[in-house]
């Protein structure tokens, strides 16, 4: 089974930093694209950065600037360092990686982040940041 288990949430001030990780085992296949997204309560998910299977990053608008996804050795572990936290972007986090037919993970992003039947999901970490 695919099992993706993500680590470092947590409460911050704004202006601070937090670095979540993301490890996948199980995926039969090298250099999955992967990336993070979030939804907080009330809003669509939101396809915040991203790495493809030729480790070419993408970013949101909303976090480019101050976030910096990168990933580990082996590519089965991404990371997302977030600077300059801000109250917007409190939510839960949730990482992904995407599963044949590989279509796209902005096509993940919408309504709801797990509904995406195209990715496999982390179980989500609550990120919040105060004022």
């Amino acid at each position: 089974d695919v099992q993706l288990v993500e680590s470092g949430g947590g409460s911050v001030q704004a202006g601070g930093s937090l670095r979540l990780s993301c490890t996948v085992s199980g995926f039969p296949f090298d250099e999955p694209a992967m990336g993070w997204y979030r939804q907080a309560p009330g809003t669509e998910c939101e396809l915040v950065s991203s790495v493809s299977s030729d480790s070419r990053p993408y970013y949101s608008a909303s976090v480019e600037g101050r976030f910096t996804i990168s990933q580990g050795d082996a590519k089965n572990t991404v990371y997302l360092h977030m600077n300059s936290l801000k109250p917007d972007d409190t939510a839960v986090y949730y990482c992904a990686v995407l599963k044949p037919p590989f279509l796209s993970l902005v096509a993940g992003a919408g309504a709801s982040c797990i509904a995406y039947e195209y990715n496999y999901w982390g179980q989500g970490t609550q990120v919040t940041v105060s004022s």
